[in-house]
C-alpha cells in the first residue's frame, strides 16, 4: 500500500462532515469511511459493507473485515504511518484512526467532522492494523 496517498487524501478529508455510514469525502463520512477513503487511494481494492457496528458487542466482526480487506493486525511495536489504529473510547464502543505519524486522522463524532489529532490519542489503543506486504 502506498502510505503517503493513503495519509493525502485521510488529510484531504479534513473537515469533512462526520456521517454515520457516510462514503462520501466532502459530504459525510464515518470512521470506517474515512479509513476505505484512505486505503483505497493507497491502492488497495476494497468494499466496506455499511450494515457493521462500532458499537456493542459484535467487536469480532470489524476485526475479521479488516484481516478480510488484507491487513494483519501487529503484534510487536507501534503504529506507523498509514496504519489504522483501532481504538476503544467506551466499554463497547470501537474507533478507527489511520495513523500520520505523530498524529491520527480520524472522523469525530463528538466535533462532528473528520480531524486530524496529535498522538496518544484520547482513547485506549486496542490494536494495529497494517496492510501486508504485497498488497
Amino acid at each position: 500500500m502506498d502510505t503517503d496517498a493513503a495519509i493525502a487524501a485521510a488529510r484531504a478529508c479534513v473537515g469533512t462532515p462526520f456521517r454515520p455510514q457516510g462514503r462520501l469525502p466532502g459530504i459525510g463520512l464515518d470512521c470506517v469511511g474515512l479509513a476505505a477513503v484512505a486505503v483505497r487511494a493507497g491502492g488497495l481494492a476494497v468494499e466496506i459493507p455499511a450494515d457493521y457496528a462500532l458499537s456493542g458487542s459484535d467487536g469480532g466482526r470489524l476485526l475479521k473485515s479488516l484481516g478480510a480487506l488484507g491487513f494483519a493486525c501487529v503484534r510487536d511495536g507501534g503504529a506507523m504511518p498509514g496504519d489504522l489504529m483501532l481504538f476503544q473510547p467506551g466499554r463497547t464502543q470501537q474507533h478507527l484512526g489511520i495513523c500520520a505519524g505523530n498524529s491520527f486522522i480520524h472522523a469525530h463524532l463528538g466535533l462532528c467532522k473528520v480531524v486530524e489529532t496529535p498522538l496518544p490519542a484520547p482513547w485506549p489503543l486496542n490494536s494495529i492494523w497494517r496492510a501486508q506486504q504485497g498488497d
